[in-house]
């Protein structure tokens, strides 16, 4: 077993909901700014079940005024098993 970080999805949820709201901006809002057909992939994002892609987390982090470090936590007490 190895220790190595690995991304909290629901943490990194939360703050996509908090940066968000911080910007005043609807989950509607969003889903316009990326073009998505639903708003699905945003709200599976802010409840931890997905996360965005590199490309729309660099479309997060301008639309937020944030970096992408400022987006994603990182959970570096977490276990993972190494196969090699």
């Amino acid at each position: 077993m190895c220790i190595i970080p690995a991304i909290d999805m629901m943490a990194t949820g939360m703050n996509i909901v908090r940066l968000r709201e911080n910007a005043g901006l609807s989950v509607r809002d969003l889903q316009d700014i990326f073009g998505f057909a639903t708003p699905q992939a945003i709200y599976k994002w802010q409840h931890g079940t997905a996360m965005p892609t590199i490309d729309n987390l660099v479309v997060l982090a301008a639309v937020f005024d944030v970096s992408i470090d400022e987006i994603i936590v990182v959970n570096t007490d977490a276990q993972v098993k190494i196969s090699a």
